[in-house]
């Protein structure tokens, strides 16, 4: 890998030390149920055959490729999110146990103002704040600015969102850093996934780090540092990258 290769990589590899061990080998979703039915969806998804989303309507659509395309874009030295399916990810997410959020506790009252190691703290599932927050972005732009959010100039669009992060950007109907923040931490688990969830397609997001996958032993590069692991990574579904 060349030295100008490195910032790229380095920062995924901070990406994917931020990003869970359970959606690296097994998705977001934690049951049984979710698996089988997302890995029997995935497989019907070819070139051929484009991806049509299941939850999100053509205008989130369109918005959640056009955020997801800054949040990591591709460039000369690997593939970005949209050429790791990021956005059929996030959509098949929607349909499982943690988009309908029964993975936590969801009966009020409500705070949320409180400490977050209290955990979830609004009445929206992650569905509802997708679906708020996307309707209350679009609204936004184009009270300031004419233009949907997925019709405005680049520069634009990558401003939103750091102001959005930025906590600089408020919605009366979801709050605005909850929504960034299930948009920025599902795109990297899009990215990093397994291939089976509809994400990381080909491995890319693993090629660029150089993690192995679900190979069933790779110990012995474990104690080897700055030496280049020698095999492609591999999906839970046998599939090789």
């Amino acid at each position: 890998m060349t030295q100008e290769r490195e910032p790229r990589r380095r920062f995924l590899q901070q990406v994917l030390a931020i990003v869970p061990a359970s959606t690296l080998a097994t998705g977001a979703a934690i049951t049984q149920t979710a698996h089988a039915e997302t890995a029997a969806t995935a497989e019907t998804a070819s070139p051929s055959k484009p991806y049509t989303p299941t939850y999100f309507t053509d205008a989130e659509w369109k918005f959640i490729h056009a955020a997801v395309d800054h949040l990591i874009p591709s460039d000369e030295y690997g593939a970005g999110a949209l050429e790791a399916g990021v956005p059929e990810y996030i959509d098949r997410q929607m349909e499982t146990p943690w988009g309908h959020g029964q993975l936590w506790y969801m009966q009020g009252p409500f705070h949320p103002d409180v400490a977050p190691e209290l955990g979830y703290q609004i009445n929206q599932t992650p569905r509802d704040v997708y679906r708020h927050g996307i309707a209350a972005c679009d609204a936004w732009c184009t009270k300031q600015h004419g233009k949907v959010y997925a019709d405005l100039d680049k520069k634009v669009q990558e401003q939103i969102l750091k102001d959005l992060d930025g906590g600089k950007i408020e919605f009366d109907t979801v709050p605005a850093k909850t929504f960034f923040n299930f948009l920025l931490s599902n795109t990297r688990e899009g990215y990093f996934a397994d291939p089976i969830y509809g994400g990381n397609k080909n491995m890319v997001g693993w090629k660029m780090v150089g993690f192995p996958g679900a190979r069933a032993d790779f110990a012995d590069w474990a104690d080897q540092p700055n030496v280049k692991y020698p095999y492609g990574p591999v999906s839970i579904s046998g599939e090789r990258g």
